[in-house]
């Protein structure tokens, strides 16, 4: 999108207030004759009264009247017509904002896989900031620089056509400077903002990885490496002073002053008697009028070029594709999970998963296990629809994933993830998440997953906040608030992803215990690197560099001592050393 198309949508969003756009234009039109008046009011007394010396007391106390009038309607309207279009304004980067937000949470995952969060953040916040001072600074200077130009040559050409010609050659000049300006500050814009978004990217990045800088000794390196975006801004941002420094004032200041020298050439050339001395009055006070607002607009065009670079950035987010769902909106009857010869990759060229053939049947139990980077996450991901199919066919309940909308795919298909998120609010909304649920049910899930009684124990109970104050929950009462979260609506299929790794020993066997009973209502999908807690599932899938390598029972694979019983007996191994390490300790004691 060139600049010129992104320059014309942002001002199409003017019109969506077309009754507030067009009282603004209407103010703006009353204001500019109010300023006009004013010197054509002292015009007449120069030349029709004291050039004569006549002075009636009624007529010179109605130009003064009629000139303070004038003077305090022009800045009544000024001010009615700054306060409208702030308002225009404002809506209309509400508006943006939240298109570009809803834009960014409707994007598939692969959106956000390679694009820091730090980035995405500054441009809802900053870019949109952009846009306003566009609005408010650019275009209210804009349209109020054309009524005033327009309404002061109309009133030039009135008093001398000669004059006017002159003024009027100031024009094309300005236009030409604003263009080349335009083309000059354009690149060290774009670069200024693009380093600016860079530098808040750092800075989120680095004050969410604070723990890790400080565990790997790496404040140094972040520091230079935040230190030299700094120095490279300031570079830029010293460019575009200095562009700014020879084409704004200096230049227009220059043939300002050179239309002034011409009028007053030509009024001395042909004399008084051909040009009244109101009249080059007249035509002095309006070259000021005139000057100024070009000189303001100039001054602008930086935040003119700010708003076209945060524009294209907006518009890119607002533009991009949403997660594409299907239009099968019937729930999802029943937790059947078929998958047929599935193949995926992130970024086209190196496959994730290969050829992945499985099923179970509602009430089942299945389990993915395999080292690190085997794909069992990705699968998962794959069932949840986060990402979009590539070859082969998965079917939930017996309908194919991408026929189901997203709505369908909600309500039957949840996930527990290993590192859950946990809002800056109460229990409740924690668990509710919007929805409409019984504290009867909040209750129930939290009984299940062993919470309710820790809850109880708060001083408001479930209006309790969370992150706030003195109650701040572990690593294992996450997954289990994130595990109550699911359990209020009963899935139909459930997908665990290491939600038990953090739990204790304790506490996971009552988790078990609790989607033990739940097995007949709905199926069981368990990502785990403990195999302990994948002993009693109906298929075990043993994934190893995205190929089902293996699938079974617990004692089926054991009894084929492939890669399954190898990984068991590692586990094994590892257990015992820990209880006689356990043992020995006792015994120092």
């Amino acid at each position: 999108m060139s600049k010129r198309d992104v320059l014309a949508r942002l001002l199409r969003y003017l019109l969506d207030d077309k009754k507030g756009f067009a009282i603004a234009a209407a103010l703006l039109l009353v204001a500019a004759v109010a300023d006009v008046s004013g010197p054509w009011l002292i015009r007449i007394f120069l030349d029709d009264y004291l050039a004569k010396s006549y002075f009636p007391p009624m007529v010179l106390w109605g130009l003064a009247i009629g000139y303070i009038s004038a003077t305090v309607l022009s800045a009544a309207l000024h001010y009615s017509y700054g306060l409208r279009f702030s308002r225009i304004a404002i809506g209309i980067v509400q508006t943006i904002r939240k298109k570009v937000y809803a834009s960014i949470i409707n994007q598939p995952l692969s959106a956000f896989d390679y694009v820091p969060a730090g980035k995405l953040v500054s441009r809802v916040t900053n870019d949109t900031e952009s846009l306003k001072e566009l609005y408010v600074q650019v275009v209210a200077s804009f349209l109020n620089s054309v009524a005033l130009i327009t309404a002061m040559l109309i009133a030039m050409y009135l008093l001398s056509p000669t004059l006017t010609l002159v003024v009027a050659i100031l024009l094309p000049s300005v236009v030409f400077v604003m263009y080349y300006y335009q083309h000059r500050s354009t690149p060290a814009y774009r670069d200024s903002r693009d380093l600016l978004t860079d530098i808040n990217s750092v800075m989120s990045e680095s004050i969410q990885g604070m723990s890790l800088i400080q565990l790997m000794g790496q404040e140094q390196r972040f520091s230079e490496r935040f230190a030299s975006l700094t120095d490279q801004h300031l570079t830029t941002e010293v460019k575009i002073v200095k562009v700014n420094g020879i084409f704004l004032r200096p230049l227009i200041d220059l043939m300002s002053g050179i239309a002034l020298i011409s009028l007053t050439a030509i009024f001395g050339w042909q004399g008084s008697e051909v040009i009244g001395v109101g009249v080059l009055y007249a035509f002095i006070s309006y070259l000021g009028r005139v000057t100024e607002p070009l000189i303001e607009l100039m001054q602008r065009l930086s935040l003119l070029q700010q708003a076209i670079m945060a524009g294209e950035r907006l518009f890119e987010l607002m533009d991009a594709k949403p997660n594409q769902y299907g239009s099968d909106d019937a729930p999802i009857e029943n937790g059947d999970i078929e998958i047929s010869n599935l193949t995926f990759s992130y970024d086209g060229k190196t496959p994730v998963l290969t050829d992945i053939n499985a099923s179970v049947k509602e009430g089942g139990f299945l389990a993915l296990v395999g080292h690190t980077g085997s794909g069992k996450s990705t699968l998962a991901s794959l069932m949840m629809g986060f990402y979009p199919l590539q070859a082969g066919e998965l079917k939930l309940g017996g309908r194919a994933i991408s026929s189901l909308t997203q709505n369908a795919m909600r309500t039957g298909i949840a996930m527990v993830q290993q590192d859950p998120h946990v809002l800056s609010a109460t229990f409740r909304e924690n668990v509710t998440l919007g929805r409409k649920i019984s504290d009867d049910h909040i209750w129930q899930a939290l009984e299940q997953v062993d919470l309710a009684d820790y809850v109880q124990h708060l001083p408001t109970k479930l209006d309790t906040p969370i992150g706030t104050g003195d109650v701040t929950l572990s690593a294992g009462q996450k997954q289990l608030l994130a595990l109550a979260r699911v359990l209020v609506e009963r899935p139909r299929i459930l997908i665990l992803d290491e939600a038990t790794a953090n739990i204790d020993s304790g506490t996971e066997e009552r988790v078990q215990r609790a989607l033990s009973s739940l097995r007949h209502t709905m199926t069981i999908v368990v990502i785990a690197h403990r195999l302990s807690t994948i002993a009693d599932a109906d298929k075990i899938l043993v994934l190893h560099r995205g190929h089902v390598e293996e699938q079974g029972s617990h004692q089926q694979l054991l009894a084929n001592k492939g890669r399954y019983w190898q990984m068991y007996q590692l586990q094994q191994t590892k257990a015992h050393l820990v209880e006689l390490e356990q043992i020995a300790s006792g015994e120092a004691e």
